[in-house]
């Protein structure tokens, strides 16, 4: 369908919330997005009409709830252009897939002297599992660093690349800043170096395409709530022959061929990471979500996005006493800024009390804050139901936070 933002708003029924006697202006879509009223009608005709648990019954509400669970597992693999949905495993979020992959590929196949590469610019998310990796195993953990507009040194990864480089794990669009890497490059030469690359793709994927045989990313995780759909949900992509090595994450029902008291043989692909009962309901809506978001104009959708970065940019750098934290030429419609004299918390609480959501802090980036010696910035970010005019609300509200505050 045409991108058309009055047509599109009234898809979104939160939208029309007033807070203290103003109409809500959401601007906190990195931390996770809007739903539309197909997505949460979606959820609720599941619990109306067919819930069950999946895969192990034989009667109708199972047969039907399997059916639809599984057609959201082809609708993502489509969505990323995965070779088979053998390599589409169903996770709790981002957090939960890259904690899969480090617990199962990590734990069997890197040892004690292996390098991890990660980045300035990553979620906590992408840090602290590989951490924990590096203390079990004895590996090292090595870090990306990035210019002052948020862009990764690539010289400086081209020269903490080398043999001893087992695993690349970097983020695809940083969450605090809008940072597109350019993550074609890194997985290509991380593969000259012989080492493994999982990127986190929480931010990307509801701004820019995503093909993952053409990336050749061997891991790529997402979580469904930033992508208009239902929170508790997530996927991991991986590459099937490094599915296939990698042991179990959990044990339990689902995931076994067969149980006995001497041994256990698992399940095929992908089930064989999906222990116990799923988040069925919210995997089930994640396909309306993923359908919505795939009928709409993306191109009109992107350059839209973009004029509200632009926008928002050009009337932020206007205010004296405001800086903007991230400037690199490739970025989604994120803008983090912070004030003069002024702490982001306090930003915050001032908008909210005009109607306005921002995230404020550290945004799960406490490394990257120290990196540009912040305590935390107020975040603004966009989605397509945003407009101009609610940017020219935030503006109007930083005002009121610089009579009260500066």
């Amino acid at each position: 369908m045409s991108f058309d933002i009055n047509t599109l708003r009234k898809d979104f029924p939160i939208l029309e919330t007033e807070i203290s006697g103003r109409k809500l202006v959401y601007f906190d879509n990195a931390a996770t997005t809007q739903k539309p009223a197909v997505v949460v009608k979606a959820l609720e005709t599941y619990y109306d009409s067919y819930n069950a648990n999946i895969h192990r019954g034989i009667h109708y509400l199972a047969e039907k709830a399997t059916a639809a669970f599984e057609e959201t597992r082809k609708t993502v693999r489509a969505f990323l252009n995965a070779a088979s949905t053998e390599e589409i495993i169903f996770t709790y979020g981002t957090t939960d897939a890259i904690n899969l992959v480090a617990y199962t590929y990590g734990r069997k196949f890197l040892k004690e002297g292996d390098e991890i590469l990660i980045s300035t610019l990553e979620h906590h998310s992408n840090i602290v599992p590989w951490q924990m990796l590096c203390e079990e195993k004895g590996c090292v953990l090595k870090v990306i660093p990035i210019d002052d507009n948020g862009d990764l040194i690539l010289e400086e990864f081209d020269r903490l690349l080398s043999e001893k480089t087992k695993l690349v794990s970097v983020v695809h669009v940083s969450n605090a800043l809008g940072t597109i890497n350019p993550v074609e490059y890194i997985i290509q030469k991380a593969h000259e170096a012989g080492a493994k690359v999982l990127i986190d793709g929480a931010q990307a994927c509801s701004h820019i395409p995503v093909d993952v045989q053409q990336l050749d990313a061997d891991f790529y995780v997402l979580s469904a709530h930033k992508l208009f759909g239902p929170t508790g949900t997530g996927i991991l992509y991986g590459k099937k022959e490094l599915l296939l090595a990698m042991p179990p994450f959990r044990g339990g029902g689902e995931m076994i061929k067969e149980v006995t008291f001497e041994k256990t043989t698992y399940a095929d692909l992908p089930y064989k990471f999906e222990a116990g009962t799923p988040n069925i309901a919210d995997v089930i809506t994640f396909k309306y979500a993923l359908d919505y978001f795939n009928a709409l104009d993306k191109e009109g959708l992107r350059r839209h996005e973009h004029e509200l970065l632009d926008y928002a940019t050009e009337k932020l750098e206007a205010l004296e006493g405001v800086k903007i934290i991230g400037k690199a030429p490739q970025k989604i419609s994120v803008v983090s800024f912070v004030m003069e004299n002024i702490h982001p918390q306090d930003i915050g609480i001032i908008l909210d009390q005009q109607g306005i959501a921002v995230r404020t802090g550290h945004h799960c980036t406490q490394p990257l804050m120290q990196r540009f010696g912040i305590p935390g910035t107020a975040r603004a970010s966009f989605a397509p139901y945003n407009t101009k005019e609610e940017i020219d609300a935030l503006i109007s509200g930083l005002l009121k936070v610089k009579k009260f505050l500066a």
